[in-house]
């Protein structure tokens, strides 16, 4: 039986997808969360198969996650499902360890066909945008290094958190920190990605992933 949990912050979606899902045979649905930090805890306990992982998500957005969840539990396979076709949005996530990226209009079929790809080992795209994503994905992993990459994970979710528009103080209390520390992640990395208005951070933000335009 393949063990599935999901992870999406719309509770009518985590609804449609818990049905579809009880019609494949050999699945079962364990547990449904709705926020990035959630879904770590979730992932710990249940220690699922498989994730079916939204990317615009409370407190730690889908890419995020999926990093954490492929470092702490690297035999847990990942399945992004996004209304996004844009090819960063792809590359980040298979970058982060995604075994497949699924628009969220695809078919009931797709769905099935996504699930047994992945769950084979290997790695799913849409047709919608798998047209020349997964070669440019692989030469341009070999040839240079994604801006987010330049930040440590914890800068990661600061910047997330400071794009979505929380105090210093909201984010020290949401990621259990000093409000000192948070200080120092955020001049760091502003330092680091020569930015230095919050505004110049959410579009980053939104330009390598972290989070999506209506975030």
């Amino acid at each position: 039986m393949t063990r599935v949990l999901l992870a999406d912050d719309h509770a009518l979606v985590r609804a449609g997808l818990r049905k579809l899902l009880e019609s494949v045979p050999d699945l079962q649905v364990v547990g449904e969360v709705g926020d990035g930090l959630a879904l770590l805890a979730l992932v710990a306990q249940l220690q699922p198969d498989l994730v079916l992982m939204d990317i615009a998500m409370p407190g730690l957005n889908g890419l995020e996650a999926t990093a954490r969840v492929m470092k702490e539990w690297p035999q847990t396979r990942v399945l992004i499902l996004s209304m996004h076709q844009n090819e960063e949005y792809v590359r980040q996530a298979l970058r982060h360890g995604a075994a497949g990226y699924l628009l969220k209009d695809a078919a009931p079929l797709e769905l099935d066909q996504a699930l047994a790809v992945v769950l084979r080992g290997e790695t799913y795209l849409s047709p919608a945008v798998s047209k020349g994503v997964l070669n440019d994905y692989v030469q341009r992993l070999r040839s240079d290094e994604a801006p987010a990459e330049l930040l440590t994970p914890r800068q990661r979710e600061v910047l997330q958190l400071v794009a979505q528009g929380l105090s210093t103080k909201e984010i020290a209390r949401r990621l259990e920190l000093s409000v000192k520390t948070v200080e120092t992640h955020r001049s760091q990395m502003m330092k680091q990605l020569d930015i230095h208005e919050v505004a110049g951070l959410v579009r980053y933000a939104m330009r390598v992933g972290l989070i999506s335009p209506e975030t």
